[in-house]
Formats: C-alpha cells, sequence, structure tokens
C-alpha cells in the first residue's frame, strides 16, 4: 500500500533522508521512532506528497510521486487521514463543527455529514461533547477529536505525527489504544514518535529513522520494579 524506494531529500545541503527504503502493508500498524528532528516529519509529508523526493520515489495506493498531478492531491490526501501533536482545531468552532468542516469540503451531503459525525464522536467517546468549544476540553479530549477529524473520510492510512507530545502519560496510553482500537478496524497506522516508552507498550512493528536510513528493531519490554 505505501512503499518508499531509494528515497533521498536534502534540507539546506543537509541530508534528511538518505536512500531511504521503507514500506507499510495494508492494515498494518507501524512505530516509526526516532530522535527529535531526524526527520520523521519530513517522511510523513513525503506520504501525502506536500514534499517530493528528490531523488528515488515514493508509491501510496496506485499514486507515484515520481509522476503524480498537482490535481489528483486532493483524491490522494482524502485516503490520509492526519493527526498532529498540536491537535489543529478550529477554535472559533464547535467540536461538531470541527469535523463537519472537513466533510463540506469534499461536497458531501448534510444529512451524510451529520450521521458521520455522530459515528466517529460515538466512537471516541464523545458524544456529549459535540457542542462544546476547543477551550472548554482538555488535552487528551482535543488529540481524540482531532483523530476523528482525521478517520471521517474512512482513510487507508492513518498518520500520527507525535500525537502525544503534549499529554500526560495516563492520556497518552488512551491515545495509543484508541489508535489500535482504530487499526482493528482495518485502518493502517504510522505512528511516529520520539517517545520509546509508548513503543516497548505495544506489540507492533517498529521502524527507526537514524542518519537518513530506516531499520526495523526490537526494543526490550519495561520492565516493573
Amino acid at each position: 500500500m505505501l512503499k518508499f524506494e531509494d528515497v533521498s531529500f536534502s534540507y539546506l545541503n543537509q541530508p534528511v533522508l538518505d536512500g531511504l527504503d521503507f514500506h507499510v502493508k495494508e492494515g498494518e500498524f507501524v512505530f516509526l521512532i526516532g530522535k527529535s528532528g531526524c526527520g520523521k516529519t519530513t517522511l510523513l509529508q513525503m506520504i501525502y506528497m506536500n514534499l517530493l523526493p528528490q531523488t528515488g520515489k515514493v508509491i501510496f495506493n496506485g499514486f507515484d510521486s515520481s509522476s503524480v498531478k498537482k490535481r489528483d492531491l486532493p483524491l490522494l490526501r482524502r485516503k490520509i487521514g492526519i493527526v498532529f501533536q498540536d491537535f489543529r482545531l478550529l477554535e472559533d468552532r464547535s467540536v461538531y463543527d470541527n469535523l463537519a468542516f472537513v466533510l463540506q469540503v469534499t461536497g458531501t451531503k448534510k444529512k451524510e455529514i451529520k450521521k458521520k459525525v455522530y459515528h466517529v464522536l460515538s466512537e471516541m467517546g464523545l458524544s456529549h461533547k459535540q457542542q462544546n468549544m476547543p477551550h472548554q476540553l482538555s488535552g487528551g479530549e482535543k488529540q481524540r477529536i482531532a483523530i476523528a477529524r482525521a478517520i471521517l473520510n474512512d482513510p487507508l492510512l492513518l498518520l500520527a505525527d507525535e500525537p502525544t507530545g503534549n499529554l500526560d502519560p495516563e492520556t497518552q496510553n488512551e491515545i495509543v489504544n484508541t489508535l489500535s482500537k482504530i487499526n482493528k478496524s482495518g485502518t493502517a497506522v504510522l505512528f511516529a514518535t520520539h517517545n520509546y516508552g509508548l513503543v516497548k507498550m505495544a506489540d507492533s512493528r517498529i521502524m527507526k529513522l537514524d542518519s537518513g536510513k530506516v531499520a526495523q528493531v526490537t526494543l526490550k519490554k519495561t520492565s516493573s520494579n
């Protein structure tokens, strides 16, 4: 479903990705770990083709970075959900309107919007928060709304870019569990993080980005003392 083939990318003459080969299978959950600034966000941007490789190519669901047309990008991105560390909710709109807006811009009918928004809010356990404004939500609630927004269009792949970075440990675990539940329903998840503690709790494939290369790694489970 997703493949990187010999992808290289430099920024200000500094290599970020260097001949990178990487793949995610349909329905898979993959952790992408690496220290802050190693290029994880750059890699994610390559997937939704906000950035294009300087050499090599990225292929996602039949879209090829070496030949993709600008007019094809909205269709490609409709198959990808994205969750950011800083939530990126519209502060002047209610929870319901934040979610409905995503569907309105794609021309979804009002009746269908209502049905989809209610469904994802129910999945997140936040139906009772639909009329709240973002400033009335906790950090964990904001991130669950951001996840709800990301899955509204039933994406093939959910990208999570440090989604627990601003949250306390208990809420971090809740977010990982939420994403695992979404994955079990068939959506592939690529979870980028520098929090190795979170990764050690999960039973998923772990890829480490270091010096522009990706390699599969195994982390020892944290022992309880």
